[in-house]
């Protein structure tokens, strides 16, 4: 199939510009980038006004699959990362039994080959993710997995940390930390603080996070792993990045759409759907996770996108799952609080969304040249409609952001040159 994208405005983070041109695309690949194209064979498609960007990857997301399929699928996942705007998704590894063999990650590759976009597995550092024994992390290489992780729990104990790492740096892998001292947060809910004790909740501190941080950067410092510091929440935690990149320690980060839009005081509400974990916190650490984002602190925003049952959630805030169901939300949140306000450039926001999760994870190139695989997300700025859980396609409508009126949507999902998503419906096989 050929595809001309006509008038739109293509996004070059590698040239930091935006310019106006029409886009042709020819058997999966970027064929032209030009003003006033013309293919009489190709399906022409107007996109004026609208943004031609790289890709979008969402490098951090719970599909549930093994295990937990009442909560997501990884059709169901990928049909919904589609329909947000995302070309790619990363599956982290706690799933039921965790992907610590190469057994889980084949299940997990086979179950992807019928999926809209592209399902690139995490797999387990440790031993059903008890943080006590190394996974057979040569095996899970060539399985195929793209980093690893226990996220969901922390590796508490340093010396089992210290081993995955220099274990990693034969492999060059990634190591993506789930940064929280257990001893600390335990109990806690959500962020200690004013809040948390007018309302009575036990809280977790800023410190359970800001610890593991210090910790793993020196280990990682030590070893020279690739680490990657998962959904920052605190200003602490941001200094320490800040630092250790500036003494060349091989750290990147990533922040989530809901710690940037939202603070503890949401969770006056008692609404479960504002319990994650790391907790939201003050408008304090919102704006120092802002301006890591803008100084390159924080290289990533990803959703942790972690989808829960109704029955779930639906108990008291004490009882209720960590966890937001963030892949359908994600692009148009960080477009209208972000780019809309002009925190971010759309040039910036591709950098977070698309190349540098590609980037850090050695996947493609993700950007708009000729030649380049057809990875494509298309949005709309003037676009503005309301949040509406009951539409969602992913198996978990638990968001706090069901009825926010939000400018700027995403329009067009393309993955190897096929159109995915258009206009917020899923296309061909991905229709329901």
């Amino acid at each position: 199939m050929c595809l001309l994208l006509k008038g739109g405005l293509v996004v070059d983070p590698d040239r930091n510009s935006i310019k106006k041109a029409d886009v042709l695309l020819e058997e999966g690949r970027i064929a032209a980038i030009q003003p006033g194209l013309k293919a009489p064979d190709a399906q022409t498609i107007p996109v004026e006004g609208c943004y031609i960007c790289p890709g979008f990857i969402d490098m951090h997301c719970h599909l549930r699959e093994p295990g937990e399929e009442m909560k997501e699928t990884i059709l169901t996942g990928t049909r919904a990362a589609a329909r947000g705007g995302f070309t790619a998704v990363v599956a982290m590894g706690n799933t039921k039994p965790p992907a610590d063999s190469r057994a889980v990650i084949e299940l997990v590759k086979g179950q992807a080959e019928a999926a809209p976009v592209p399902v690139y597995p995490v797999g387990c550092a440790t031993k059903e993710r008890k943080g006590l024994e190394l996974a057979e992390i040569g095996d899970l290489v060539e399985a195929g997995i793209v980093a690893l992780s226990d996220d969901g729990n922390p590796v508490m104990n340093s010396e089992v940390l210290r081993r995955v790492m220099e274990y990693s740096t034969m492999f060059n892998l990634l190591i993506i930390s789930h940064c929280e001292d257990t001893h600390l947060s335990a109990g806690g809910i959500m962020h200690e603080g004013y809040i948390s004790t007018l309302l009575g909740l036990r809280g977790i501190p800023r410190a359970a996070e800001e610890i593991h941080v210090a910790r793993d950067i020196i280990l990682a410092e030590m070893t020279g792993a690739r680490l990657h510091i998962a959904h920052v929440s605190s200003a602490g935690s941001v200094r320490l990045i800040r630092e250790a990149k500036q003494r060349g320690v091989r750290v990147t980060a990533e922040v989530t759409p809901h710690h940037l839009c939202l603070t503890d005081e949401a969770v006056m509400t008692f609404d479960t759907n504002t319990k994650v974990n790391p907790p939201l916190r003050t408008p304090e650490d919102v704006e120092a996770l802002c301006a890591g984002l803008r100084d390159g602190t924080i290289d990533v925003i990803a959703t942790d996108h972690a989808p829960h049952t109704l029955e779930e959630k639906d108990v008291e805030y004490n009882y209720a799952p960590f966890g937001i169901s963030g892949l359908e939300t994600a692009v148009s949140l960080m477009w209208d609080r972000l780019v809309a306000k002009g925190i971010l450039t759309p040039v910036q926001l591709a950098q977070k969304m698309a190349c540098n999760p590609a980037k850090i994870l050695g996947l493609p190139e993700r950007s708009v040249k000729v030649g380049n695989a057809a990875n494509l997300t298309v949005i709309n700025p003037q676009l503005k409609q309301p949040v509406r859980v009951e539409s969602f396609v992913s198996k978990g409508k638990n968001s706090p952001f069901n009825g926010w009126e939000l400018l700027g949507w995403p329009v067009l999902t393309i993955v190897a040159g096929k159109i995915v998503m258009s206009e917020g419906k899923l296309t061909g096989s991905e229709r329901s």
